[in-house]
């Protein structure tokens, strides 16, 4: 029995790090893949493999959410307007850093340096105790409830950014569409400079 359940860990401890391993290397990849379709299946790849994280913690209705729900409907939202708008959409570096990306790597540094903050916090108190499971843990009900009454703004707030975000997707299609028609056929009156044409002689 001893022999089988130290087996078993060394099970566990393989997946887990395998699973976080691959979590972290995908999420690498989404950010640094200039073509945006590889980004979208790197991305696949990491919430495939915090569902593996999930079942690891014992949360099977979360894990299996996590895959039908952002695995395989909003990725498919994402790959749609990756579609919709063309394979050659800029890059965060291109021409250089702009401000936004600029802004965008400084909030995330500024995120990661709070949860660093809030594990250091907490890790002489709540991780020196072994955490109470009960048999209710990631069941719908609980999550349910969870995201009704303690996260219903944030639950609400997600929701409204999808909304955005396929908004901005249609917008944006429409707007690249309109550009290629006027660059094809071109309205009188209009006249377009080539970059040839700007170089000095």
């Amino acid at each position: 029995m001893i022999v089988a359940a130290s087996a078993s860990n060394v099970v566990v401890w393989i997946v887990w790090i395998g699973a976080a391993i691959a979590c972290i290397g995908s999420a690498i990849a989404v950010v640094s893949f200039s073509n945006p379709f590889y980004s979208a299946l790197a991305l696949i790849g990491n919430l495939g493999s915090l569902a593996v994280l999930y079942l690891l913690l014992s949360a099977e209705f979360v894990a299996a959410a996590q895959v039908l729900v952002y695995a395989g409907a909003v990725m498919v939202m994402f790959l749609f307007v990756i579609a919709y708008l063309g394979g050659h959409a800029d890059t965060p570096w291109a021409g250089g850093p702009r401000w936004q990306t600029l802004a965008a790597i400084g909030a995330a540094a500024a995120l990661f340096v709070e949860i660093l903050v809030v594990i250091a916090i907490d890790a002489s108190s709540h991780f020196s105790t072994q955490a109470q499971i009960t048999s209710a843990f990631g069941s719908p009900a609980q999550i349910g409830e969870l995201f009704l009454t303690d996260h219903l703004l944030a639950f609400e707030l997600t929701s409204i950014v999808l909304l955005i975000a396929a908004i901005g997707g249609v917008i944006l299609g429409a707007h690249s569409r309109r550009a290629a028609q006027e660059e094809t056929h071109p309205r009188p009156g209009m006249t377009f400079t080539t970059r040839a044409s700007e170089e000095p002689q």
